[in-house]
């Protein structure tokens, strides 16, 4: 039973970081994409 609920344990905090780190890329990406169009738009 106790190997069951620290194996539980851990799944779900892989998780949890595994899903916070797609969310940090995310915007991550959606920064140098706004960047882009602000260096595009000043070259302009």
């Amino acid at each position: 039973m106790m190997k069951r609920t620290i194996k539980i344990l851990l799944i779900l905090a892989l998780s949890s970081t595994i899903l916070s780190g797609c969310n940090t890329a995310r915007g991550v990406g959606e920064d140098i994409k706004s960047l882009g169009h602000a260096i595009s738009h000043a070259a302009s």
